[in-house]
């Protein structure tokens, strides 16, 4: 990639006009590799590191982070000649993503897509614990009881769950924040304390909210957002 002008990596990244920008490398504000950078600095967007107020900046115009609402019955697999749907149909055209975790067949709501191995990795690592929100509409009415159950872990087959954040937002419909990925997670929980999942929305990641995405529709992320869900798997903290 060849080298250009800082400001201009900074107006592409979505900081204002290039005026905006060397106000911005003017007042100190910005680094490049740990070092204050100055008004005529050039830097190779794909090399080197950008701060802006001590966070991270994505400069880089081919790491792309986007927000995509998965309808239900669609199979998280890039294409996939046995599902009768799959992502490809819901894609931004000419950018080469793969999803960032997965969302099950029968679970709609926000699924992040990149092609940033490293941002992946850290969101879906463990050692991170990046929160993933959840709602669930029930088949019965639940007790109290058994969303505090539900808060303090239960019993599964493959080992007891982590502590959960737990609240209730209709007699039938529960918000659940884990922060473990297991397969089925949500559903085999409320299988366990005797109830049954109707119907499953993935509304946050991190720090992101799916928000009023229409389903089926992608977004590209914003470098704050960006930068935001870095932060919450322990990149780049200022």
């Amino acid at each position: 990639m060849p080298v250009e002008r800082l400001q201009r990596s900074l107006a592409r990244a979505g900081f204002g006009s290039r005026r905006v920008c060397e106000e911005l490398i003017a007042a100190g504000r910005v680094e490049i590799n740990g070092r204050v950078a100055t008004l005529g600095d050039r830097l190779d967007p794909a090399m080197d590191h950008v701060r802006v107020d001590g966070s991270k900046v994505n400069v880089n115009p081919e790491l792309r982070t986007f927000a995509l609402h998965k309808p239900r019955g669609v199979t998280t697999t890039m294409r996939d000649p046995h599902a009768e749907r799959d992502l490809s149909g819901f894609l931004p055209k000419g950018v080469h993503l793969f999803p960032v975790g997965r969302l099950d067949r029968d679970t709609e709501g926000l699924l992040l897509l990149t092609n940033d191995g490293g941002l992946a990795n850290r969101l879906t690592h463990p050692r991170y614990e990046v929160p993933k929100t959840y709602v669930a509409r029930l088949k019965k009415p639940i007790a109290a009881g058994d969303l505090e159950r539900l808060a303090r872990g239960v019993e599964l087959e493959d080992g007891p769950t982590a502590p959960a954040q737990v609240k209730r937002r209709r007699d039938r419909e529960i918000e659940i924040v884990l922060r473990e990925g297991r397969n089925r997670q949500v559903r085999r929980m409320f299988e366990a304390v005797g109830n049954e999942v109707v119907a499953l929305r993935r509304v946050g990641f991190g720090p992101l909210r799916l928000g009023g995405l229409a389903e089926g529709s992608a977004r590209r992320l914003s470098d704050r957002e960006v930068g935001a869900l870095r932060r919450s798997a322990e990149l780049d903290a200022p």
